[in-house]
């Protein structure tokens, strides 16, 4: 099958790890990389390359060598770059998050909707072989109803001078849990706390709380301020409960049939109910998974959303999702209540 020809916009911070990946897919012909600043763009291409350079993003759209871009940029224009690619009849890929407010969000959407174009979101640790492993246990009941998760994303900088530490760090978690969880994003009232001890003028350090239907919640923890890196993320089920360190390659995932069991019974002495605890301690099994670059898939996966005429797995309205819950931490952040996420932002 012939290659699908993509151009890069952004050669910054995260352009050229997207630069790199679709030059080495077999899916993808990289074709040019487009950044406002010549020299910049022309490192990531480097001395040898067929790739060209561009600077004028509207020239770039008006190519026919180009069916999609990537928009590594920063979120305040990615509804720009990314409504003005669809409308040219472009695929789109946009770096997270999809924008900087559901408004613009919900735009890009309608548009690649009425274009019949693919918008993807690049939530890179949703195609993670650990993750899309804990996706299937939960999917085949192995984990059963989802209890808790735990989620801890900590350490030492950077501090970001537009965003919080939600905007800058969650957003990973929140499409995790949008991705592994049967309900998506389905949310009860957020409630958000997060401090300032730097005197940054945004949260460096913040927790917040999900409750999921059925009565169970996700503990979301960030932090800016941290000598020490910790990738954790706990999913307890009420048969058994997988653990995921992102930072320990020989053991990234393991799930464990150990928990809490509860059985009620009513007292004959009193008109109330007696619980009976009892706790299971058995065998940790620690599943073989390959270990693959997770961008690698993501533009795999973009390409076969293309190829197939379908939406990808993280696609536009998850990115809603996700946008929909960091406005209700901002929300409640500011006035120390919970907030309910908005509606609509659901495919």
């Amino acid at each position: 099958m012939d290659k699908l020809r993509i151009a890069v916009i952004g050669a910054g911070y995260w352009g050229p790890n997207l630069v790199r990946n679709f030059r080495n897919s077999p899916d993808w012909d990289l074709v040019a990389v487009c950044d406002l600043d010549p020299l910049r763009a022309a490192r990531v291409v480097g001395d040898r390359s067929t790739v060209e350079v561009e600077t004028d993003v509207s020239r770039l759209l008006e190519r026919d060598d180009v069916d999609a871009v990537a928009i590594a940029t920063p979120a305040r224009t990615h509804a720009e770059l990314a409504v003005a690619a669809l409308e040219a009849g472009k695929h789109v890929l946009v770096e997270k998050p999809l924008a900087s407010n559901l408004e613009d969000a919900r735009r890009m959407v309608e548009v690649a909707a009425a274009q019949g174009r693919a918008l993807m979101l690049d939530h890179t640790f949703c195609y993670t072989p650990a993750v899309r492993h804990i996706r299937q246990m939960i999917a085949d009941g192995v984990v059963g109803d989802v209890l808790y998760v735990d989620s801890v994303r900590i350490n030492l900088g950077l501090v970001q001078p537009d965003v919080n530490v939600f905007w800058d760090l969650a957003p990973h978690d929140l499409s995790i849990l949008d991705f592994i969880l049967p309900s998506g994003l389905d949310v009860g009232p957020v409630t958000a706390t997060g401090a300032d001890p730097l005197g940054t003028g945004r949260a460096c350090i913040g927790h917040a709380s999900l409750p999921l239907p059925g009565g169970g919640i996700a503990n979301i923890s960030v932090n800016w301020l941290s000598p020490t890196k910790i990738r954790s993320f706990v999913v307890g089920g009420r048969n058994r409960t997988l653990v995921w360190d992102d930072l320990n390659p020989m053991q990234r995932v393991a799930l464990y049939d150990r928990g809490v069991d509860v059985a009620t019974r009513p007292d004959d002495l009193a008109e109330r109910k007696q619980v009976n605890v009892s706790y299971r301690m058995g065998d940790i099994h620690v599943p073989a998974l390959r270990e693959a670059e997770a961008l690698g898939l993501m533009v795999a996966e973009f390409a076969a959303a293309i190829r197939e005429g379908r939406a990808p797995l993280t696609d536009g309205h998850s990115g809603m999702r996700v946008l929909s819950v960091l406005h209700a931490i901002d929300e409640s952040l500011a006035s120390g209540h919970a907030v309910s996420p908005q509606r609509g932002a659901a495919s």
